[in-house]
């Protein structure tokens, strides 16, 4: 197993050794975005109906109230403690309104149960108007819903598979109000980069400018670049975008050290470099147990049988080993280093901690 992990980690560093400039170069549009093209996020409540028995159940009241105000505007008139059913359920349903799409388009809607209903296999969700952050109805969700699971049975022998309560509903959001986003005739467009990154901003504006042949953008911090739109592009913005977003740049990345304790994972970039430091590793190993002993009394004897608790304690002490790292190690050295010494991954995370804590660590250490 320790073998296995370490070979990971060497191919790791021999692919971040020697990638070339050409390989670990990105397109742009794959690391920033541009201001105002957005997705927008809608969330609504609703009602499931046609369920098999597996609805809210009597004590959550909201779903009986929603059923009751649902047949009033039908003409029904009925109060809500006379509604007693168990093939509704109360859900929240949310989508994700996608930039540039019309009115009349079609998007995904996901159905999440809110109250104690067991599944909403099988139901069907009632129109139900989605909402954005500013309070306007952007998207009706309408339609059968589809799960990922199910579950079959009694309170006493039940089967169930991933979330029964959670289904989708493909297409099932129909678009009533259009998000405006105008791009003709601007002058000027910002570009946002994913990370924060001085260096990549000025490789980015460099990549814009030698792909436009002019010196059209420029970098206002370090993750937002302001690009010139050329005249010649004015009526012809998308196809300005997309020659600005197809621009090969080469991303810098700080030196981070990533480490998941719950896992033992961690994860070095090429970056990583140790300075000159010594690793002394060992392990000290206490064990204490009781054994129970049998004292049987001579025969003919008056004594009695009884049972006697014998403690056992052992101590085992690894002798302890010894790694020392030069000055700018790199990744695979401090691997192979660590790998001498007999260290695990979870080894590794405590030595990784100690260094740093030392000082002799020059990355960012970041514990998930």
């Amino acid at each position: 197993m320790r073998r296995t992990w370490i070979c990971w980690f060497l191919a790791f560093c021999w692919i971040g050794n020697f990638q070339s400039p050409l390989q670990a170069a990105s397109r742009i549009k794959d690391i920033a975005s541009f201001e105002g093209v957005r997705e927008n996020q809608l969330v609504g409540y609703g009602l499931v109906v046609g369920l098999n028995g597996t609805g809210d159940r009597r004590q959550t009241l909201f779903p009986t109230q929603t059923l009751a105000n649902m047949l009033e505007r039908s003409g029904i008139s009925i109060s809500a403690d006379q509604v007693n059913v168990k093939n509704i359920a109360a859900v929240m349903v949310t989508a994700t309104l996608p930039p540039f799409v019309h009115s009349g388009s079609h998007v995904d809607v996901t159905v999440s149960s809110i109250g104690d209903a067991q599944s909403i296999q099988g139901g069907v969700l009632i129109m139900t108007p989605l909402l954005a952050a500013n309070n306007e109805i952007y998207v009706t969700a309408q339609g059968q819903i589809a799960l990922g699971g199910f579950s079959a049975g009694g309170s006493g022998n039940r089967v169930q598979t991933n979330h029964p309560t959670v289904g989708r509903i493909v297409n099932g959001g129909l678009v009533e109000k259009e998000v405006p986003t105008e791009l003709n005739g601007k002058s000027k467009l910002n570009l946002v980069l994913n990370r924060n990154d001085f260096t990549t901003a000025s490789r980015a504006v460099r990549a814009i400018n030698e792909t436009s042949g002019s010196g059209i953008a420029s970098a206002l911090d370090g993750r937002t670049i302001s690009i010139r739109v050329p005249p010649d592009y004015g009526n012809r913005i998308v196809e300005f975008i997309s020659m600005v977003e197809n621009a090969q740049v080469e991303v810098d990345n700080a030196a981070r050290v990533i480490l998941n304790e719950k896992t033992g994972t961690i994860v070095l970039g090429k970056e990583v470099k140790i300075s000159e430091v010594s690793i002394i590793h060992g392990s000290l190993s206490l064990q204490v147990g009781t054994t129970y002993q049998i004292s049987q009394p001579e025969p003919f004897g008056k004594g009695e049988t009884m049972v006697v608790p014998e403690r056992n304690i052992s101590v085992q002490e690894e002798k302890g080993r010894s790694v020392m790292l030069r000055e700018g190690a790199s990744v695979e050295e401090v691997v192979r280093a660590l790998n001498a010494i007999g260290a695990g991954p979870r080894d590794v995370i405590a030595i990784l901690q100690a260094i740093k804590a030392q000082g002799a660590l020059h990355a960012e250490l970041e514990i998930i």
